[in-house]
């Protein structure tokens, strides 16, 4: 079933104890500030190989490396909201302390919600603005830790 995805919700902490994630697949995790003006966000998770083969094998084979993930997010420039989302505001910068992440693809509403997140570095932000339109501002983040699924219980 193909999902709307006007919904979606970002809350981001620069808390570990504001987004206090449970166990996967037991209750969704707590707190944090909804970021408001989301234009769009993506989330890529990647996992490395490395080789097994050996001469007699005709074949390559792998078994499974470490794990990384990333993304970002576009959003509509909200000054009430500048220094949630800004990395140069005293609470982080680019490249320094994480800040905790959290997607619901779907909203926050409903029992059986998705989400998607973790903990996060600021790789870049950035601030787009032309005569004829809105500002806006684009985010880019890398995981910091592991990625977590699980169902708003």
């Amino acid at each position: 079933m193909a999902i709307v995805g006007n919904n979606g919700v970002v809350r981001v902490s620069t808390s570990s104890s504001a987004i206090t994630w449970t166990t996967p697949g037991t209750s969704a995790p707590t707190g944090g500030t909804a970021v408001g003006e989301i234009r769009s966000y993506s989330i890529e998770s990647t996992a490395d190989t490395i080789e097994t083969s050996v001469m007699s094998n005709d074949s390559r084979t792998y078994v499974k490396g470490m794990s990384t993930w990333s993304g970002n997010a576009d959003v509509l420039f909200d000054g009430t909201q500048f220094n949630l989302i800004n990395p140069n505001a005293s609470a982080s910068t680019v490249g320094s302390s994480p800040i905790y992440l959290v997607v619901y693809p779907e909203g926050e509403a409903g029992s059986t919600d998705k989400l998607i997140g973790g903990s996060v570095i600021i790789t870049g932000f950035t601030i787009n603005a032309s005569y004829d339109g809105l500002i806006e501002a684009s985010i880019s983040f890398q995981g910091n830790g592991p990625l977590y699924y699980q169902t708003n219980a």
